[in-house]
């Protein structure tokens, strides 16, 4: 892929803020959404200042080579539960969460220890292009529901259900589908490189055009835009320093009193909720991180090394679980605004993980970014996972699929993943990207010493 910065390209300030911005734009929805799916007062402004603590951990163990930012795992959800499970203490909770990510991130330490030993040969052997290509493709093709549902859903709740009618905001994303597109296709440089901040700014517009209207003649079916995040803000209309600035509710002290109450029961309850899934994590970092290899055309496992990819990974989840309560991971969203914009320079993820350190402290851009209606982000998305999908198709086409063996290794893992294999083991989950990743390796194994076809 042509790219218009290169990883080590530095760009003048006012653009590079700008670039930053769309890529926290393009991750902080999913990012902010994970403590509230888990409740228990975590704070999302928290969630963002881990990310962007943990983002810039990552980039300094990789040496500023690897462009990826990092944010909140949604495949700890089950694991961040737990720790809260079996009616313990909210404080006791909290020190769960951060003892948790500790341990994912040791089992992260553990394999890059390992490898850097023994090196990445066996993982290329284990998991060629024939196996990760497929995978990576799974990884944009299960979030496929995520960005239709999220397309067909307005912002304006009443009694938890959305009042606009799924054809409007279906209208409202791909309002910002298309202006996404056109800017990126036909726009001139700067609209090539920043084309999900005009298709968000447009279809936000566009949303609150259609939200004014329906406000102003009664119509409650084209209310898409809902100001409860603003209204927040100034509560009884009293206008203070926390309308403005507030200091996030970081997890290390809401975890100081629970820290008494550690016991031994506990603590395997928490290890068993988190290491199985670091495990599961292991697999998705490393089609990531081909899938990021394939887009900047350097090999990352080899250079950093996968040993800095995983001691990045992990140590930037721990410390970003330390501030934040949830454990980081490398964004498939920030993989595919790269994809799409052509931008790879580091000091962009750089500039974006300082910037989200010093959002999450300003009150007013936390309630803009929770006011943008889902059609908008579901319009935004349905480019960014269908990037993550083509670029793992892109790994493939070198591969010969008149072979049987390499067909039916393919197939399995597009089935297994569109279909949404899933398994569970108690708190621990085994997702679809990974369920279709370990299928398709242990199908490539058997079927490595096939005969070649005529």
């Amino acid at each position: 892929m042509k790219l218009i910065y290169q990883v080590d390209d530095k760009v003048k300030f006012g653009p590079l803020v700008v670039f930053a911005i769309q890529q926290l734009l393009a991750i902080m929805t999913a990012t902010l959404v994970v403590p509230l799916i888990i409740g228990n007062d975590m704070s999302p402004a928290a969630a963002l200042f881990g990310a962007g603590v943990g983002t810039l951990i990552y980039v300094l163990f990789t040496k500023r080579k690897s462009p990826v930012f990092l944010g909140s795992s949604f495949a700890f959800l089950g694991s961040m539960a737990a720790a809260f499970a079996g009616g313990v203490s909210m404080s006791l909770g909290y020190v769960g969460l951060i003892l948790g990510a500790v341990f994912a991130g040791l089992v992260y330490v553990v394999i890059a220890l390992i490898v850097k030993l023994v090196g990445v040969d066996w993982i290329n052997k284990l998991m060629p292009a024939v196996v990760i290509g497929p995978t990576v493709a799974i990884i944009g093709l299960s979030l496929a529901g995520n960005a239709v549902g999220d397309i067909l859903t307005g912002g304006v709740k009443v009694d938890g259900a959305p009042v606009a009618t799924p054809v409007v905001a279906l209208i409202a994303g791909l309002v910002t589908l298309f202006v996404t597109m056109l800017c990126s296709t036909y726009g001139k440089k700067t609209a090539k490189l920043i084309p999900f901040i005009f298709g968000i700014l447009a279809g936000y517009a566009f949303c609150l055009i259609l939200t004014i209207i329906g406000n102003a003649a009664g119509i409650d079916s084209i209310k898409l835009l809902s100001f409860d995040s603003f209204k927040a803000l100034a509560p009884e209309g009293k206008v203070g320093i926390g309308t403005f600035f507030a200091v996030p509710d970081f997890t290390f002290i809401k975890a100081s009193k629970g820290v008494g109450e550690l016991n031994g029961a506990y603590i395997a309850q928490i290890a068993a909720a988190y290491i199985p899934v670091a495990f599961v994590v292991f697999a998705e970092h490393i089609a990531d991180h081909k899938n990021i290899s394939s887009i900047i055309e350097k090999d990352l496992l080899k250079e950093p090394g996968l040993h800095r990819t995983l001691l990045g990974d992990g140590v930037g989840s721990m410390v970003g679980a330390f501030f934040g309560g949830c454990p980081n991971t490398t964004y498939g969203e920030s993989i595919g605004c790269v994809a799409i914009t052509k931008n790879a320079s580091v000091y962009t993820i750089i500039t974006a993980a300082c910037g989200a350190i010093i959002i999450s402290f300003l009150s007013p851009f936390i309630a803009f970014v929770n006011s943008i209606p889902s059609c908008v982000m579901g319009g935004v998305c349905m480019a960014l996972y269908g990037f993550i999908a083509v670029s793992g198709l892109k790994m493939i086409q070198n591969v010969n699929l008149n072979k049987n063996k390499n067909l039916f290794v393919v197939s399995v893992i597009l089935i297994a993943g569109i279909g949404g294999l899933t398994l569970h083991f108690g708190q621990v989950t085994i997702t679809e990207v990974a369920c279709a990743l370990i299928l398709g390796i242990i199908t490539n194994l058997v079927l490595k010493k096939a005969p070649e076809e005529e």
